[in-house]
């Protein structure tokens, strides 16, 4: 499978697995030239940019394991580059998830990590 099309249903998987979880979706992948939010979610009056990140084992630790520092910083600004364009969303408060989506014969499973890391000062 084609590492975007892998991506693509893994990105649908998780935001599913959200959406039953009672958060709704704003919009899919968000780009600018600091980088890309995989999924942008409210929860009530929580505005929630998620990560999205795949293992096909988890031998190699989880996923929400992989998302360093400098992802991390991507991240923020990309989504303080999403908060300038979506005026209508700036008066919400925010956080950073990740969705840890791993591979256990041959199903997809889901672990959430609310609050993933955080913005000093945000």
């Amino acid at each position: 499978m084609l590492a975007r099309t892998k991506g693509d249903k893994v990105e649908r998987f998780a935001m599913k697995y959200l959406r039953r979880q009672g958060l709704e979706l704003v919009e899919r992948n968000v780009n600018s030239r600091y980088g890309e939010i995989d999924l942008v979610m409210l929860e009530g009056k929580t505005l929630v940019f998620v990560e999205v990140r795949f293992r096909a084992k988890s031998t190699h630790g989880s996923g929400a394991e992989s998302v360093d520092f400098r992802k991390q910083q991507k991240i923020i600004k990309t989504a303080q580059f999403f908060l300038q364009q979506s005026k209508k969303y700036q008066h919400l408060n925010c956080r950073f998830d990740v969705v840890s989506v791993t591979l256990q014969h041959k199903l997809l499973s889901a672990n959430w990590v609310k609050d993933a890391f955080q913005v000093s000062g945000w």
